[in-house]
Formats: C-alpha cells, sequence, structure tokens
C-alpha cells in the first residue's frame, strides 16, 4: 500500500445531496486534504430502479456549490460491473467462493424453520460443499462467499475502537446474484481496493458491511483500508434526522441563503470538535481535523446555530467576497430573481456600497435580499405598519425642518456631512436625534429598521433619498 491517502465519497444517486451525505464528503474531503493525499468520487449506482441522471447531477452540482472537489471524473459503479463479475468468479476458482442453487421458494423455507426456532434467518450453506454438477438443469447459480465459521471477524475502526462480529453471525452470503449482477457488499470492495482507496470514512450505518467486505478483503488476500464509521446527524430533538429537522438537499440551503464556508463550518463541528473553537475558515479545518477525533455518539443539528453561524461568517467576509457570492445565488434566493433582473451597473454600486451596513443586521443571503430592498424600491415606497406610525404628524414637521437642511448642504453628499448636518438641526431645534433619525429612516426605507440613516442618505444619493423624503412630507 502506498503511504499516500485516497479517501472517497461513494453516494448512491437516488434523490438530492442530503446533508448528512454532505458531511460525509466532508470528512473524507479535508482528511484527504489534511494529510496531502487525494480524494475520489464514486457514485454507486448499481440500483437501476431507483438511480437517475438528474440526482447525479444534483449530487455533482451541490458538492461543487460546497466546494468540496474530488480528483480525477466521477466513477460510475454500474459501469464497473464486468469486473465485479471476474472477481466473484475468481472467488470461485480460489475455492474461496461457491455456486448455490436454491429457488426464492427454498430460501423463503429456509427462513422459516430459522423463525420457527426463534434463531436470525441465515444461509444454512448447504451448497458449501457439493459438487456443482449436482446442480438442477438449467438454473442459474448465485455465488455466495464462504464466510469463516469460527473466532471472529474485527474491524479497526479509528472512531468507534475496535469492533468484533462472531463469524458464527456471518453466513455464506450472495457476492453475485443468479442474474449475473454483483451485489452491493462486493461491488464497494472491487471498487476501493482497484480504486487504491487507503481510508474509508463513511456513516455508521455501514459498520455491520464492514465485517462483511472484510471477509471478501480477505479471500482475495487485499489490504483492508483503514475504516471510520462517523455517527449519523439527529435532529435537535434526538430523534434521526428527518425533513422536518433539516434533512433536506444542500440546493434548499442554498436557497435559505447559507454561505457554503458557514455550512461547512457548521457540518464540521457535528460530531468533531477543536477546543473551543466555533468558528473556522476552510483553512483553519484543513489544518486541525484528524478522522481520530471524530465524536462517537450522534450529532444534534441546530437551525438556530447554524444561522448565528452564517450571520458571524457574512460579517467576517470581505464585501467584496460577499457581493460576489451575493449576486451569484440571487437566482436561487427568495425575492432574488425579481431583485437581479434589476441589478444594473449603479444599482451594484449602490448594494455594495451599503453591505457593510446591511450585513450587521442579516443572518443569511435571505435576510440581506429584504435588507437591501429599500435600494431597489420604486417611489412613491410602500411603507410598511411600524414606519408609518414614525411618519405622525408632529414627525412630519420634523422631516419637513430635514429636508431642507439636507437641501442646504453643499460639497460632497457623505455620510459625513448628511449626519454634521443633521445633527445640527436636531440641537438647534432641541430635538433628540433619534426623534430625527427615525421619521427619517421610514421616509428613506419605508421601514422602521435599516442599515444607519446616514449610510442609507449616503448610498442613495442627494437627489433620491431628497425625493424620497419630500414624498413623505407633501
Amino acid at each position: 500500500m502506498s503511504d499516500k491517502v485516497v479517501t472517497r465519497f461513494a453516494p448512491s444517486p437516488t434523490g438530492y445531496l442530503h446533508i448528512g451525505g454532505a458531511r460525509t464528503a466532508l470528512f473524507n474531503w479535508l482528511y484527504a486534504k489534511h494529510t496531502g493525499g487525494t480524494m475520489l468520487l464514486r457514485i454507486e449506482d448499481t440500483d437501476r430502479e431507483r438511480s437517475t441522471e438528474a440526482a447525479t447531477a444534483a449530487i455533482l452540482d451541490g458538492l461543487t456549490w460546497l466546494g468540496l472537489s474530488w480528483d480525477g471524473e466521477a466513477v460510475s459503479q454500474f459501469e464497473r460491473a464486468p469486473r465485479h463479475r471476474e472477481v466473484a468468479e475468481e472467488l470461485v476458482r480460489l475455492g474461496k467462493a461457491y455456486y448455490s442453487y436454491e429457488t426464492p421458494a427454498e430460501l423463503e423455507a429456509m427462513r422459516e424453520a430459522a423463525r420457527a426456532k426463534g434463531l436470525p434467518p441465515r444461509y444454512n450453506g448447504q451448497w458449501r460443499d457439493r459438487d456443482p454438477s449436482e446442480a438442477p438443469p438449467g438454473l442459474k447459480g448465485a455465488i455466495r462467499i464462504k464466510a469463516p465459521t469460527e473466532g471472529e471477524t474485527v474491524v479497526h475502526d479509528r472512531v468507534q475502537g475496535e469492533v468484533r462480529f462472531p463469524n458464527k453471525d456471518l453466513d455464506d452470503f450472495i457476492i453475485l446474484r443468479s442474474d449475473g449482477n454483483p451485489t452491493y457488499m462486493h461491488a464497494v470492495v472491487v471498487d476501493d481496493h482497484d480504486m487504491g482507496v487507503t481510508h474509508i470514512i463513511r456513516g455508521d450505518d455501514h459498520l455491520t458491511n464492514a465485517a462483511r467486505q472484510t471477509v471478501i478483503y480477505n479471500a482475495m488476500g487485499w489490504d483492508v483500508p483503514s475504516m471510520s464509521h462517523i455517527p449519523l446527524i439527529h435532529g435537535a430533538d434526538g430523534a434521526k434526522l428527518s425533513k422536518r429537522h433539516g434533512a433536506l438537499g444542500v440546493e434548499a440551503y442554498r436557497s435559505m441563503g447559507y454561505l457554503p464556508e458557514a455550512l461547512l463550518n457548521y457540518l464540521a463541528r457535528l460530531g468533531w470538535s477543536h477546543g473551543d473553537d466555533e468558528v473556522m475558515s476552510i483553512k483553519d479545518m484543513i489544518g486541525w481535523f484528524d478522522i481520530g477525533d471524530v465524536n462517537k455518539g450522534a450529532a444534534r443539528f441546530d437551525f438556530a446555530k447554524l444561522e448565528a453561524l452564517n450571520g458571524v461568517h457574512m460579517r467576517k467576509m470581505d464585501d467584496h467576497a460577499l457581493f460576489d457570492i451575493f449576486v451569484a445565488t440571487l437566482p436561487y434566493l427568495e425575492g432574488g430573481p425579481a431583485l437581479a433582473a434589476r441589478l444594473d451597473d449603479q444599482k451594484k454600486a449602490q448594494l455594495l456600497a451599503a453591505l457593510p451596513g446591511l450585513k450587521e443586521r442579516a443572518k443569511t443571503l435571505v435576510e440581506l435580499v429584504d435588507g437591501a430592498g429599500f435600494l431597489f424600491a420604486e417611489r412613491p415606497l410602500p411603507v410598511d405598519e411600524k414606519a408609518a406610525a414614525l411618519l405622525s404628524g408632529e414627525a412630519r414637521a420634523v422631516l419637513r425642518g430635514a429636508h431642507a437642511t439636507l437641501t442646504a448642504v453643499s460639497g460632497d453628499w457623505t455620510a459625513a456631512t448628511a449626519e454634521a448636518a443633521i445633527r445640527d438641526f436636531a440641537q438647534a431645534g432641541g430635538h433628540k436625534l433619534g426623534a430625527v433619525a427615525q421619521p427619517l429612516r421610514a421616509a428613506l426605507t419605508g421601514r422602521s429598521t435599516s442599515p444607519g440613516v446616514f449610510d442609507v442618505l449616503a448610498v442613495l444619493g442627494r437627489e433620491e433619498s431628497l425625493a424620497r423624503i419630500a414624498d413623505q412630507i407633501d
């Protein structure tokens, strides 16, 4: 075996890339990056009934959006079926596997007999040592592996520790069906071996498969890769993750306005930690991650924590970088397409100028769309209920004075010149600053909350600002 680490992510294309799959991909990717290795991608599309092209495309799209790049082309498991057959037949030649010729009815009778004795339904090995010449004519046999019958099979797991399986519990399972199609159990081993995979990192729902797969590795005399079975993700209530908890495809998180980096940070923290570090960059995660540090227990998915973390990442992000991601994500966001349609050069410049103030108040890109709404509003502005309450009779009188003051601002129109003028006006009229700023905000944005009101004046510019205020005092 080479010293270079090779991991793999191997999803089944029966649906979108869900959040648990995304975390498995992330752990494989981080471990490969941390060790200077590579991560391969294999699409386990042997279930022809349920595998779809659309699901494969959605998985590739989800990984790409998250930035989890793989090395080389994605491998199709289905296309490798001839190789899986070849290995199964090789095992028969080596005397490590055999053809069995049961009809479905015979297998069912075998199961019933075991159940009647209170035993788990297992294959009884009746063809293990029989001569294939005794096979019923015209019946195609299935190939079964000769599982060891004594002792135990040990899985050395870097997360779960040493897991022991009594061999009496492993029956001679099928590796090649009678129709010539390989079973999942067998295909995985052949693919992982041929692809040079050194480290298998996957959900702990595969832990029992690990024992059976070890039997195939040993029968072929192949090295067993290092195994790490990571705990599943549960909902905040401790139940297995379902749609209502957030078991959605990653594309749903994109449309909810989460940043890829924040989502990866959150997923990395589900089951793995590095001291008290909550907020991590991709670079931090690569530097710190080790598969041996993953917890055994299930992690709980919490939307409130993800949202708070996303807000932190947005505030830390460079404005130009955030702007680029925001614009690229607009087509997927609620209310985004309408905004994207009106994003000309002038609006782009305004949006970029408004970002420092907008991102302080937003936890997601959807909230950013909402917060940026005032930039795109058509005059006369729709005014919400809270803002309308700030534009009462007395406030309108204050607004008139503020309008006259701002009209008289000469020279550059900036947040600083606007603020100086309004402070002077408030002081001269004996008003508290808030008594002037609140009606101004309502007139300029149609809302009671927004970025700082002087920033809003600067971003909207002299002409638009004065026109919006005038609309509310006429």
